[in-house]
């Protein structure tokens, strides 16, 4: 069959438009927090389809991804712990908020089910300091009237890495211990008073499920991916509440997020009387100058898909959305802070 000229042209022009469109796809590089790496990897393999782009995410820990973005070695970092305003302008970086989750502490005791056991607080935080050893122990009975606790010694588990996991979780402890604030304080990394350590969410997750009698602390969609036994929680409020899109949804909504201050924001024992105390937000970081402008591109091109069309994906992995208003601003703050080497905008 022989083809019309225009047949041939239509032909030809579309081998043109997918040849450039090959051209332009490339892969991006992030490395960082083990936080968000379930829907970082779930918006991921979507846009690949959508875009024909690639996500190269190394899920290291937010101490490595803050590292790397300061040594210009990937694209962009990603950090649980948001740095303050004088780190960002010191190191000429850019911060914004990219979704919102819970850390959740899970067990493995003999006996409990999900959801099941109930903790304070101020006794996790007692337990993560080593003074209660058993499962039986009359304090965590007393939150546990007609639960049958077993006789068996308690394991802590904890990060090795550095991590805003940890952050998240030590922030919290700091807040309602005022012991565990003097003597281990919050930080991406701090010395453990007890227990073993694990190397990510997913070292943690591990270790929690081989260990008879362990408890640790993990992003919510580990212990979901992992079928973990999570606790229940008493919030701020002094209400027991179930880790869920709805209770860390209650505690985001106190969020006062500004972009003069880099979207600094702990969402840490949070008012309300559904609100789960121990949520955060995971962050991305950028160099404020964009030694390569095509990838930094790209970069924001993933980020204002995800925002845009990976809601419903976070939502099935509990995590929350950032609101309309705060994409608003953080898309305004790209085209006024993310510059080539020219001063030009990126965005």
């Amino acid at each position: 069959m022989t083809l019309s000229s225009s047949s041939r042209y239509f032909a030809l022009s579309l081998l043109g438009l997918l040849a450039a469109t090959q051209v332009r796809a490339m892969d991006i590089t992030g490395a960082g927090a083990t936080f968000p790496y379930p829907i970082y990897a779930k918006w991921a393999e979507a846009y690949k389809v959508a875009s024909g782009n690639g996500l190269n995410y190394q899920s290291i820990g937010s101490g490595g991804g803050i590292k790397q973005i300061k040594a210009k070695t990937v694209d962009f970092g990603a950090t649980d712990k948001p740095l303050a305003k004088e780190e960002l302008d010191r190191d000429h970086l850019v911060q914004w908020p990219m979704v919102i989750g819970g850390v959740v502490p899970v067990v493995n005791a003999v006996g409990i089910a999900p959801g099941q056991l109930k903790l304070s607080g101020e006794l996790l935080a007692d337990i993560y300091l080593g003074k209660v050893k058993k499962w039986n122990d009359p304090a965590i009975q007393a939150l546990n009237k007609g639960v049958k606790l077993p006789n068996q010694d308690i394991l802590v588990v904890s990060r090795s890495d550095g991590s805003g996991t940890t952050f998240i979780f030590t922030h919290y402890l700091s807040q309602v211990s005022a012991e565990w604030k003097s003597r281990v304080g919050s930080d991406t990394s701090v010395r453990w008073p007890a227990g073993i350590n694990g190397k990510g969410n997913e070292g943690v997750a591990s270790y929690v499920r081989q260990q008879s009698g362990a408890i640790g602390y993990v992003e919510y969609a580990y212990a979901l991916q992992n079928k973990m036994v999570h606790v229940q929680m008493k919030n701020h409020d002094g209400q027991f509440v179930q880790p869920n899109d709805k209770s860390f949804s209650a505690a985001a909504a106190n969020g006062n997020w500004k972009a003069e201050a880099g979207f600094y924001e702990v969402l840490t024992d949070e008012p309300g009387k559904t609100s789960w105390p121990i949520t955060g937000a995971t962050f991305i970081l950028m160099q404020q100058t964009q030694e390569h402008p095509d990838h930094a591109k790209v970069a924001l091109s993933f980020f204002d898909w995800a925002y845009k069309n990976g809601a419903k994906s976070a939502l099935e992995l509990d995590y929350i959305p950032m609101p309309d208003n705060v994409v608003k601003l953080v898309e305004q703050s790209w085209k006024a802070s993310l510059k080539d080497a020219a001063g030009k905008p990126v965005y």
